[in-house]
């Protein structure tokens, strides 16, 4: 089946007892057992079925199985936030003395959770230049534990090889690890690309309209002790499992995802090419765009959309903030991929705290607007972005 069939379509681990058509929310918390032997068999892992629900709930099962249906991943694990899927993510592989891989673009609580919390546990990072094959190449060593990446980077929109990192990165044993929120997975083959483990922050495309937090692993099984350790280790431990109410909202959210995303992305796509021409705007970035770098890179790895997140830059950051202030419909509001259409000025918000040094390095520049796409009119969000530049009241 083609993958909007597989996300409407996939089947119940066990038949519902009413013959409910969606999956019933489970908000329970524990599971009578038939004997005292499949108790055991449970709860060791010899038998498949829920034991308790801070680390399995049928209602959440599910999600993680439509997701597997749609991905071909070997495991799939639902956590309460993107940042949780990355942590835990991090942590599988991690250990004192280990070190990091990645690069200086990457989120605002990405870079610090890998530049701040885990170098307190020993975790060292090693930010490169993820587009120099070289750069890559020489900074894995004995003691690197993962190659992390963006497939497009939040806010710089940076396209790297995926292909040619993994291969690097699986002649010398180590895995890799890609965010792929920026694209969702019903659009992309990571697996084919050579990328090991995927995470995801679900509450992007997948929640539908900025419904639900939630965050996955996409385990491809190509590193087996990574998922014995998720599974196993800390999703027990930290108590960082999605909830069975987040987990029904999005498994509907998975139901209309092609078809949001499809619109998002021509919406992008041709507003992109409209700001271009736009007075005020001194750049517009996205890689949909013939001319941009990475055009023919994302073209490769991603097919024929681009994703719903493109960025402008503006003469200074007091005209930034104008525009911001003047926005109408465009809501200024953090998250991405609502269908809602949202505006923020990162350098001084998910990027606030970093010093102005650290913001030139990650190239997060204070002139910079991102606009995440929604499912309005295409002309109406033209026309308030195109009022909003208007400065006459400066």
């Amino acid at each position: 089946m083609r993958k909007q069939t597989t996300a409407i379509n996939t089947p119940f681990a066990r038949p519902d007892a009413y013959g409910s058509l969606a999956m019933p929310i489970y908000t329970n918390v524990s599971f009578e057992f038939q004997d005292a032997q499949e108790m055991a068999d449970v709860f060791c892992n010899r038998v498949k079925a829920p034991d308790y629900a801070r680390i399995a709930n049928p209602t959440v099962t599910h999600f993680e199985q439509r997701v597997k249906a749609l991905t071909g991943a070997e495991h799939v694990t639902a956590f309460n936030s993107g940042m949780a899927a990355i942590s835990t993510a991090l942590f599988a592989v991690g250990m004192q003395g280990k070190n990091i891989v990645t690069s200086r673009h990457l989120f605002g609580n990405t870079m610090a959770l890998i530049t701040g919390t885990l170098m307190r546990f020993g975790i060292k990072p090693r930010l490169r230049d993820l587009t120099n094959l070289e750069a890559v190449e020489a900074a894995i060593d004995d003691n690197t534990c993962c190659v992390y990446l963006e497939v497009v980077t939040n806010p710089q929109l940076e396209v790297a090889d995926l292909q040619a990192i993994s291969t690097i990165a699986h002649r010398k044993g180590v895995p890799v690890i890609a965010d792929s929120t920026v694209i969702p997975f019903t659009e992309t083959n990571l697996k084919e690309l050579g990328v090991d483990i995927e995470v995801v922050s679900s509450t992007k495309y997948i929640s539908g309209g900025g419904t639900s937090l939630g965050g996955l692993i996409i385990d491809y099984g190509t590193f087996p002790q990574i998922n014995q350790r998720v599974k196993y280790d800390l999703l027990i431990n930290l108590g960082v499992y999605m909830t069975p109410q987040t987990a029904y909202m999005q498994t509907l959210g998975l139901e209309t995802l092609d078809v949001r995303y499809q619109r998002q992305a021509a919406n992008a796509l041709w507003l992109a090419k409209e700001l271009v021409e736009a007075p005020g705007i001194r750049n517009v970035n996205y890689v949909g765009l013939q001319d941009n770098p990475f055009y023919q890179q994302a073209r490769k790895q991603f097919g024929p959309t681009s994703g719903a997140m493109l960025t402008i830059d503006l003469e200074s950051k007091e005209k930034c903030y104008h525009f911001l202030n003047r926005l109408k419909l465009v809501h200024r509001a953090t998250n991405l991929f609502d269908s809602r259409t949202l505006a923020i000025h990162p350098a001084s918000t998910i990027f606030g705290l970093f010093p102005e040094r650290q913001l030139e390095q990650m190239n997060v520049r204070q002139t910079t607007i991102r606009l995440s796409i929604g499912l309005e009119a295409q002309e109406d969000v033209l026309m308030d972005i195109i009022l909003a530049l208007q400065y006459d009241d400066l």
